[in-house]
């Protein structure tokens, strides 16, 4: 099964293996349209219910994730079902939070570590990243053959 997200839709970034992922805040109000299968929100506090699959990484607003393990096997998993499936990354804004974790998408998808932040500054949200403790964050983000990097492209 192969559904995925509408590419031209708000949010939605395309990695360069071309597999899709949304971005959004969650502020503002859920874009119209296809529902995700899979939601993980980056938050300093549980997030409200949803009715689709959904994940809760603890991720203060400005900061960085709580559990860095957690986070890494996490977005492990939002890498490889992007694939074949809807998923989505949120924090309050859309911005900061959800930037650095699409940025380490984007390093398990094949993005060398100090190009992450420019590439999803340049296909998701110019301020995406907020802070430099951010930036280094994704500038350390581990890549590992566990992590189902697409090595082989």
């Amino acid at each position: 099964m192969n559904d995925t997200w509408d590419p031209t839709s708000p949010g939605v970034l395309r990695l360069p293996s071309g597999r899709l992922v949304r971005g959004r805040g969650l502020r503002r109000a859920l874009p119209p349209g296809t529902e995700p299968t899979l939601g993980v929100y980056l938050l300093g506090h549980e997030p409200p219910t949803t009715p689709w699959e959904a994940r809760w990484l603890r991720w203060p607003d400005f900061r960085l994730p709580s559990d860095h393990d957690q986070a890494r096997a996490l977005l492990a998993e939002v890498w490889e079902r992007a694939e074949t499936e809807r998923v989505e990354l949120a924090c309050g804004g859309g911005r900061g939070r959800t930037g650095t974790a699409l940025a380490c998408l984007a390093v398990l998808d094949g993005v060398p570590a100090d190009r992450a932040v420019r590439y999803v500054r340049e296909h998701y949200d110019a301020r995406a990243v907020e802070t430099p403790w951010q930036k280094r964050y994704v500038r350390r983000f581990p890549v590992e053959r566990s992590y189902g990097r697409a090595d082989s492209r």
